[in-house]
């Protein structure tokens, strides 16, 4: 990505950073010299104005080619994809840690400037998301489809726990019904019936509203399914071709990959980050390598179930396994290896599409 000069720096002015401590109604802002020198600190307003006023307050005190945002994730995703637009190289600027809070005084300016002097010492390495293509858009969506199905599992649960403790003639009435069976049963349950009892009434309205909960929930997770695996297939086809890799699975890597796949150093990265690059346990004579419990775990999570579904039904994934068992490996051993080459095959797959499309890698 070129770097561009932001408004109001001469071409020739001095190279400073930009670091940027992030708030929910307010980011501060510090800008230093490559000499870590600091320059400048001011507050602006999480707003579109506010940032804008930012970038010209930074350009006026010289060249800004490169910045770190703390809380790049949650409150500074906004101001991270306007700096990314002006051609500012944005980096996640990870925060000081607990021991350095108890060593020294926190405050929100000295945060800025920590961020910036992680950018110029190369301690904050990671390139955030832009956060503006179809990732994105899966990413909406996988939120709320998760959302839901939590709620209908809870809700499924509460409806079950109602009747373990509800009167014996209702509870025997329902409880030899299966759970969808037993989902619409329960939304045509009226208030009366059972003498008039009061507490039988409640009963049966909480289990007719837990029912009508379960039953929105479900269609609207089965919504939010349908259009994530339209953005799927829309944008990456290749992916959903590879043996083991559903909508589901593939939403997962691509989100924890990022619409600027360009931010990732290779598939060793990409491995790293899922959690299923190998973690060396080795002592005297004997090699080992074991669980890497770092990364993001839903994406190890999709890796597990593409290596489970391979195990199954693919036959080049079961003479792999096959040889490897021959050769003393456990099933632990050899489900890691499989990860790993899941890893690699998705993000070779993905960098190639980006390439068919005449992006940059």
């Amino acid at each position: 990505m070129a770097s561009a000069v932001p408004l109001n720096s001469p071409e020739d002015a001095e190279e400073v950073i930009l670091g940027v401590d992030t708030h929910r109604d307010t980011h501060v802002a510090a800008v230093i010299s490559v000499m870590g020198k600091t320059l400048a600190v001011q507050s602006f307003p999480a707003t579109a104005v506010g940032y804008d006023q930012l970038v010209r307050w930074a350009g006026g005190l010289g060249a800004v080619r490169s910045a770190g945002v703390e809380g790049s994730g949650n409150y500074g995703a906004a101001l991270s994809r306007y700096l990314l637009s002006r051609g500012i190289d944005v980096l996640d600027a990870p925060g000081p840690g607990r021991s350095a809070h108890r060593r020294r005084s926190k405050s929100d300016q000295g945060d800025a400037q920590a961020a910036a002097r992680a950018v110029l010492s190369g301690r904050a390495c990671s390139r955030v998301k832009a956060g503006n293509g179809p990732v994105e858009m899966a990413r909406m969506y996988n939120v709320a489809r998760d959302s839901a199905v939590k709620a209908r599992t809870q809700a499924v649960n509460q409806m079950k726990a109602i009747l373990v403790t509800a009167k014996p003639a209702l509870r025997e009435e329902l409880a030899s019904l299966q759970r969808r069976a037993l989902i619409r049963a329960c939304a045509n349950l009226g208030e009366d019936g059972m003498g008039g009892d009061p507490v039988v009434r409640a009963t049966r309205f909480t289990l007719r509203s837990l029912a009508e909960r379960i039953e929105h929930l479900t269609v609207q997770s089965q919504e939010l399914e349908r259009r994530l695996a339209e953005v799927i297939e829309s944008h990456y086809p290749s992916l959903l071709a590879a043996a083991g890799v559903g909508p589901r699975s593939a939403a997962v890597l691509l989100i924890t990959m990022g619409d600027n796949v360009d931010r990732l150093r290779g598939e060793a990265s990409f491995a790293a980050l899922c959690g299923a690059s190998p973690v060396e346990y080795s002592s005297g004579g004997r090699c080992h390598r074991r669980l890497n419990r770092g990364g993001d775990r839903q994406a190890n999570a999709a890796l597990y179930r593409i290596v489970l579904t391979r195990l199954r039904w693919d036959p080049r994934t079961q003479a792999y396994y096959a040889r490897r068992v021959a050769e003393g490996k456990t099933r632990r051993e050899i489900i890691r290896c499989l990860k790993r080459y899941a890893a690699r095959e998705v993000y070779r797959l993905v960098l190639g599409h980006r390439r068919g499309l005449g992006e940059p890698p």
